[in-house]
């Protein structure tokens, strides 16, 4: 099959013929259709964060199974499916208490270093990403990252669901669990932080306030359900925050992960109210906290992986609503592109005016 694979960090995406085994045990073959991209994606590109190269990434994968292993139950040949970097063994004492992106043994969903690899070169073993490697004509799966959802699904939509949407969506849903009286704030309105905007809206909250640096992202806010915009290269984003709220946030979600930003984020939020942090656009970043100033005023500060998302109930669910019209999809897919322009997908990625980026050309 074709692949876009990473030879050296920083030395970008080219395709190339690579091999991909046959399923066994719990394995899923699937036909990709759609792949988008994802900034942790770029950023696995440049810096070792777990893989090297050679390497396939990607991770937002929808696709037609075409094979299973011997072992598999919980899909079957024909489905569409959606894949989710949230590997899980389903066993441990985390994935019982229902918190998946928590297990302790997510390597489970991986063959061991002593059976042949999913992927190789000549020979020589490719890194797979995350579990599934989606920059590539085909992925091999364990069943645990994977969910199946309608057919009526466009692929590119469908992709999106795997990272983009849970993570955003899930934020507001599945961790700070936002009720209709509540005061949210989400601060950078990519495709993540739109994302969270539709957890909002689904949730019925009353108050949405949607912050970025571009006014082109605000408006693409206001379409996605934001009652208020605050650019914050052009006013004080807590000022603003605080006049329209009178006593902050309940909720406020830090989709930027930059110091200065998440520093403002604390300050937003009301006396009980949560800062959720999501984004990390700075991984040296730091936020000074003090912990009288917690107590007084019963603030919370918390880290939140991917939604906290248990993808085989939530990617469904989204896929059901945004095929009723109660979450918007289709303005997400900004851009399609073919399997040899990953590199420039990911430039055009820096253009406000684009939310996600999505590859097609893979059948």
């Amino acid at each position: 099959m074709k692949a876009s694979i990473v030879r050296e960090f920083g030395g970008g995406f080219s395709v190339a013929d690579i091999d991909i085994a046959a399923p066994v045990g719990r394995e899923v073959l699937v036909d990709v259709r759609a792949s988008g991209l994802c900034h942790s994606d770029e950023l696995a590109a440049t810096h070792p964060l777990g893989y090297n190269p050679p390497m396939v990434l990607g991770h937002e994968v929808a696709g037609v199974v075409s094979a299973v292993g011997p072992d598999v139950t919980q899909v079957s040949v024909g489905d569409h499916v959606v894949g989710c970097l949230v590997q899980y063994c389903g066993t441990c004492r985390r994935c019982l208490e229902g918190k998946q992106t928590l297990c302790l043994n997510p390597s489970f969903t991986e063959r061991s270093s002593d059976e042949a690899p999913r992927l190789s070169e000549n020979g020589v073993a490719v890194a797979q990403g995350m579990g599934l490697g989606g920059f590539a004509q085909q992925v091999l799966v364990h069943e645990h990252q994977l969910a199946v959802v309608p057919d009526e699904v466009p692929w590119p939509q469908a992709a999106l669901l795997g990272c983009g949407v849970v993570t955003g969506a899930g934020a507001v849903l599945n961790i700070a669990d936002a009720q209709a009286s509540d005061t949210v704030v989400i601060i950078g309105t990519g495709g993540v932080g739109l994302n969270a905007l539709n957890g909002a809206v689904t949730a019925g909250v009353a108050t949405i306030i949607a912050i970025d640096i571009a006014d082109e992202k605000l408006e693409r806010a206001r379409s996605f359900g934001a009652t208020h915009v605050i650019n914050s290269a052009t006013e004080d984003p807590v000022a603003a925050v605080l006049a329209i709220t009178g006593v902050g946030a309940d909720a406020v979600f830090d989709f930027v992960g930059l110091g200065p930003v998440t520093q403002q984020a604390l300050q937003m939020v009301a006396p009980g109210g949560g800062l959720y942090l999501i984004g990390v656009l700075d991984p040296t970043a730091t936020l000074t906290v003090s912990p009288v100033e917690l107590l007084s005023m019963k603030r919370r500060v918390e880290g939140v992986y991917m939604g906290g998302t248990t993808a085989k109930r939530d990617i469904p669910l989204y896929a059901r609503l945004y095929l009723e019209g109660r979450f918007e999809l289709d303005s997400l897919v900004s851009k399609e592109i073919s399997l040899s322009e990953v590199d420039e997908g990911y430039a055009s990625l820096k253009d406000p005016t684009v939310a996600r980026v999505v590859i097609t050309d893979l059948a």
